[in-house]
């Protein structure tokens, strides 16, 4: 979550909101990073996590991302929760919960939905409140 931490840190710097995600393979080892490049790029897609794991599949030379775990700061949106099963990863970790637009559990569970054909592991609240500072701070200096 630190990595993730210092990607949205590079988010934030540059305008955007600070989320940032990483994707560790299955021993641990990072394998891809992103942060928030929405405002940098005019795409309203480039999302950390989706960034995240387009560099993932990239490096691995696969979309599959069996046994990958992806970390965030901000529980996924409804797109990248759609991401996130798609790419098959298998576990998902993140630290602030989103009450308006969070899709791992807060407001939809799109990523463990048993109408779905793949169902990460969730796991919530890592460093929950630096994460949520990071971004109260952000949007009040807004």
């Amino acid at each position: 979550m630190r990595r993730a931490l210092h990607e949205a840190a590079l988010a934030a710097s540059a305008g955007d909101v600070p989320v940032g995600a990483v994707v560790l393979g299955p021993d641990g080892a990072l394998i891809a990073a992103g942060h928030n490049e929405r405002e940098v790029t005019g795409d309203p897609t480039a999302h950390a996590e989706v960034l995240a794991l387009r560099r993932a599949a990239a490096s691995l030379g696969t979309w599959r991302l069996t046994g990958c775990t992806l970390v965030v700061t901000l529980e996924p949106c409804t797109m990248c929760a759609g991401a996130l099963v798609q790419s098959r990863i298998g576990r998902v970790v993140y630290g602030a919960r989103d009450e308006k637009a969070g899709a791992a559990g807060s407001l939809w569970d799109v990523v463990r939905d048993r109408r779905l054909n793949h169902r990460p592991e969730v796991i919530h609240g890592v460093l929950e409140d630096v994460c949520a500072d990071l971004l109260t701070t952000f949007f009040r200096d807004r």
